[in-house]
């Protein structure tokens, strides 16, 4: 396989453990990115932190006494079997995300991620998700 899927999968860990700074190490400083949860490009960290800082915290339901089916809370993302073209220093994997949830069904996510290669190292530069 491809190099360039540990880089995607490796930010996909870092994501669960809620590891921002190992998701940042794998993103380009330049790095854009359509999010999910955010109708806006993401051109910048201090954007990125904003969405980051929206999403419910990851976990059980902090207050028992909510309704368990409107948890929000994250439990487990999943990238998919990815295509993967390569051109030199970019590349691009299309896959399917999907996205478990403390309660109710799981999310599907439609996600391009575009990769540059910059001084040997592949780095994600672009991110597109599409809620299915």
């Amino acid at each position: 396989m491809s190099q360039v899927w540990p880089v995607i999968t490796a930010m996909y860990d870092a994501y669960a453990r809620g590891d921002r700074a190992g998701v940042d190490a794998l993103l380009h400083p330049e790095c854009t990115i359509f999010d999910s949860a955010s109708p806006e490009l993401i051109t910048s960290r201090a954007q990125l932190e904003a969405v980051r800082d929206a999403r419910p915290a990851s976990g059980p339901a902090s207050d028992p006494a909510s309704d368990p089916a409107s948890d929000p809370a994250e439990i487990g993302v999943t990238p998919g079997e990815p295509v993967i073209q390569e051109w030199g220093d970019t590349a691009v994997a299309a896959y399917v995300l999907r996205v478990d949830f403390a309660h109710g069904e799981p999310e599907l996510v439609r996600t391009t991620t575009v990769l540059r290669r910059d001084q040997g190292r592949w780095l994600i530069a672009h991110v597109h998700e599409n809620t299915i």
